[in-house]
């Protein structure tokens, strides 16, 4: 019991600290402000545009060209030198495309899944070039990691979005697919072990069914409908009674149903996958359509209002200065005062209001009178109280 208390406290004790390790570490990055915002937002707009978007599907399209040039002798040794400077270009184009996503969000960079498999193409692009120098030109595997550059070509997927779709449609997939090749595989498990009883044990000149790995190999053919009748051919020479009941039956299982069912299972969901990211293309190009005409009318109206705008201005400021010039009095005529606060009037009503304010005043002061009154009841109340109460403690002690 005390071993395992202890255990239980040392686990609580560690898993606080790194909780805590962890906090101050997310509260010091919080309070990081970078001092290159500038150059970082100039930075992620370069990333983001749609020219870089080309820029780099057409390099990768371009590396994954020459890779299949360099499958050709004779072309590889006439441009053998044009291959080695593309490839250094190609290498510092992905290298430079790295670390720039980087620079941009250093944090949140790991947290997309198509970031992680750059870096694993950056880091097999580099492989080979760390084995030449560190084991030379004539190591055995080598040419594995030679071979392993064809999978620069799956840094296209960051920008297909078309990819992207299909990816995520066959990643939700998985799990039925899974189950689907369980159960292809459990039947391949019978129809192997009946097959080696039925035509392994007596069969000692034809080996397809002398062991469980030829077995599975003879009938995965089977099940691909590949070569059926050769085999069905050889299993008749042996004069075998039910060879033939057994293949019609695997055949009509494992090709027309299970194969079926799987493939089903896969173009289905690719389907739906489809259907939705051709609806939102179109939603994309409907709302782009309106977006632009709706900039389209308001700059037609900014445009029409302006126009307005100014004539009526010019029309209004060409008629007031002739108004104006034409009631502007001459020395000669006489000034009639028109001022509101000078009629009869004004004169009456502005006493009225002093009047009313007077009485408003007066009815305050009542007020804040009682208030006081009452406010003064209150506190002799208080002191009573509080003398009875200090009589009635004297009296008790």
């Amino acid at each position: 019991m005390s071993e395992a208390f202890r255990q239980d406290s040392t686990e609580v004790f560690y898993s606080s600290v790194f909780d805590m390790a962890s906090d101050k570490l997310s509260q010091r990055f919080r309070k990081f402000k970078r001092k290159d915002r500038k150059c970082q937002a100039f930075v992620k707009r370069i990333i983001t545009s749609h020219l870089f978007r080309v820029i780099m599907i057409s390099t990768i399209s371009l590396n994954a060209f020459f890779m299949v040039l360099w499958t050709e002798y004779e072309i590889r040794y006439r441009l053998f030198r044009l291959f080695e400077i593309s490839e250094v270009v190609f290498v510092a184009i992905y290298t430079c495309e790295f670390f720039m996503k980087i620079y941009v969000d250093p944090i949140n960079h790991w947290k997309d899944g198509y970031n992680l498999l750059d870096m694993v193409i950056l880091i097999i692009i580099f492989i080979p070039y760390v084995l030449r120098e560190v084991k030379g030109k004539n190591f055995r595997y080598l040419n594995i990691a030679d071979g392993l550059q064809s999978l620069r070509i799956l840094k296209l997927i960051p920008y297909s979005k078309a990819i992207r779709t299909l990816l995520a449609a066959e990643a939700q997939i998985m799990y039925t697919v899974a189950s689907v090749l369980i159960l292809f595989f459990i039947l391949l498990y019978i129809f192997a072990i009946l097959g080696f009883y039925l035509f392994g044990v007596l069969d000692r000149v034809d080996m397809s069914w002398g062991s469980l790995d030829t077995i599975f190999f003879t009938l995965f053919s089977l099940a691909t409908v590949e070569g059926w009748t050769d085999i069905q051919m050889q299993l008749e020479k042996h004069n075998f009674i039910v060879s033939r009941a057994f293949t019609i039956i695997f055949i009509l299982i494992a090709s027309f149903i299970f194969l079926s069912v799987f493939v089903g299972v896969i173009i289905m969901p690719t389907e739906v996958s489809i259907k939705k990211f051709e609806q939102d293309q179109m939603l994309e190009i409907c709302m782009e359509e309106k977006k632009q005409m709706i900039l389209k009318r308001q700059r037609e109206e900014f445009n029409r209002r302006m126009q307005i705008q100014k004539t009526e201005t010019v029309d209004k400021d060409l008629s007031a200065l002739v108004e104006k010039v034409k009631k502007t009095p001459k020395d000669t005529q006489p000034v009639v005062l028109g001022d509101f606060g000078t009629s009869l009037l004004f004169t009456d009503i502005y006493f009225s209001i002093l009047d009313k304010q007077d009485a408003t005043v007066k009815q305050l002061q009542e007020l804040y009178h009682k208030t006081v009154h009452v406010l003064g009841l209150m506190l002799t109340d208080v002191a009573q109280e509080k003398i009875s109460e200090l009589e009635g403690k004297i009296d008790e002690k």
